[in-house]
Parts: C-alpha cells; structure tokens; sequence
C-alpha cells in the first residue's frame, strides 16, 4: 500500500490534471464507482485501478473487486490520506481509474457517413460538454466531433458531467475546413442551429444518418458551418434572454430528431 503522497505514480497520476500532461501522455483520470464501472464494461483501455484503504467498507467493493480480477486489470492500494490528495471530489468513494484516451481521426470515417454525429465548435465549458456526451447516450447517438479549440472531453469536470458516457461514444478531433470536407465528401445531411435562422427546429425532416453542428457558447457558428449545412434552424425563445445554454440546446433538437426517426 502507498502512503506517500510524494510517491512517484502518485505525483505522475496527479499530474493529470493538468491538460497538457494528458495530451502528453493520453491518460486521464477517473473517480468515482459508476464511472470506473463503466470503463471496465465499456472495455476501455486501463492502465491502473487506484483504491482507497477505506474503499473495503464500501457495499458495493466486494462485486468491483472481483470485476477487476476478473479483467486482469493492474491495481495500486492507497492509504486514505493518499486518496484524497488525487481526489477532485467532495466526498470521494475511494476508487479511481487511469484510462487511456480514445481519437479517432476524420481520416477514419466510413463512407457514407452512418448514424447520428454532433459537431461542437469551440465549445469552452466542460460541464456542458460532458452534458452533451450524456444526452448524446441517452438517444443512441454515434460520435462527437469537437471542431477547432475545444475544452477537453477528459477534464475532470467533463468526465464527471457524462457520468461515464465518454466511454460510450466515438471522438474526434477535428477543424473547421476538414468537417466541411467530411460533409461535402460524403454528402451527409447536416443541421446548424442559429437564433438568426428562419425556421423551427421542429418545421424540418431529420435523418437517421446525419450530422447537428452547434456553436460556441459565446460566438456561435462560423459563416463556412452555416454554409455548409444542407438547413440551419433556430430554437423558438419567448423571453427577455437572448439564448439558451449549449447543453440545453443541444438536447432539445437530438430529442426531436429522436422523435422523428424513433417515433413513439
């Protein structure tokens, strides 16, 4: 059991805050049951299982224990004291993983493009990035490309806002000319959302194969996203407020694609 907090893998797993030490290494970190639960069954790529000492006294640890006996997974023990100085959380459950990072790459797109895609320009809020990711589960949607200078889909805050849905979904990196020769390669249905546009998101037809690109939360789409996409629509807002959180947004025009192409 390591009861350093100055122990070498201890300080190179608290490097991974750090954005630049996960780009680095294509690492990141994750606490919490659910969220190592879902790694572990997702089949991600697990470098180490880190447990607190006071994990034993946990009701659920008997089952994950042998879950990751059962994968052959590496395990580091740690005393509380050590745990604590790795957490980010109020309250820490006493189990955290360090996963490997998973791209892919525009390059590796199949051809047609299939299934439901989000595209999100320089979305800057990891919450609602991870918020994205947890609604693009819930209605089956296939992958997250993240355009231009995006927040990372691993911080912390992210992981912990997808409740493990990072695990469940294709990512990649992307810039804005390579998603406009995606689609124009593969002539893919795409959707833009904008509060200038003419039309509800609710007056078009949605495909089940498609693409929904959405803006920044301060700035919106670049003029060459809009251009590109075969409709652009607006959310309907009867307030005093101007527009509605990235995440919210997001949700409402994926559930009503849900709508149309799952019906009932």
């Amino acid at each position: 059991m390591i009861t350093s907090t100055s122990n070498e893998t201890i300080k190179q797993i608290r490097k991974l805050r750090d954005r630049k030490y996960r780009d680095e290494t294509t690492l990141a970190y994750v606490e919490g049951i659910r969220i190592v639960i879902e790694a572990i069954e997702q089949r991600v790529e697990i470098e180490r299982i880190v447990i607190a000492d006071s994990f034993a006294s946990v009701p659920k640890h008997i089952d994950l224990t042998e879950l990751i006996q059962k994968r052959d997974i590496e395990t580091t023990h740690v005393s509380d004291e050590v745990f604590r100085s790795l957490s980010q959380k109020d309250g820490p459950q006493g189990i955290a993983a360090v996963v490997k990072q998973n791209w892919k790459t525009i390059g590796q797109f199949s051809q047609p493009m299939k299934g439901l895609w989000v595209c999100l320009w320089e979305v800057a809020d990891p919450g609602n990035l991870g918020t994205i990711l947890r609604t693009m589960d819930a209605v089956n949607a296939t992958g997250l490309i993240l355009a231009g200078n995006c927040t990372d889909p691993y911080d912390p805050a992210a992981m912990r806002a997808s409740m493990g849905a990072i695990f469940t979904k294709t990512l990649v990196k992307s810039n804005l000319s390579d998603v406009v020769e995606l689609v124009k390669h593969n002539n893919v249905f795409s959707v833009a959302t904008s509060d200038a546009a003419n039309v509800s998101y609710r007056a078009i037809r949605y495909s089940q194969d498609m693409l929904l690109v959405m803006g920044s939360e301060r700035q919106g789409l670049p003029q060459e996203f809009e251009a590109m996409c075969n409709q652009v629509v607006k959310i309907p807002m009867l307030g005093s407020c101007d527009s509605l959180n990235l995440a919210v947004a997001t949700a409402i025009v994926l559930y009503e694609i849900l709508n149309q192409v799952q019906p009932g």
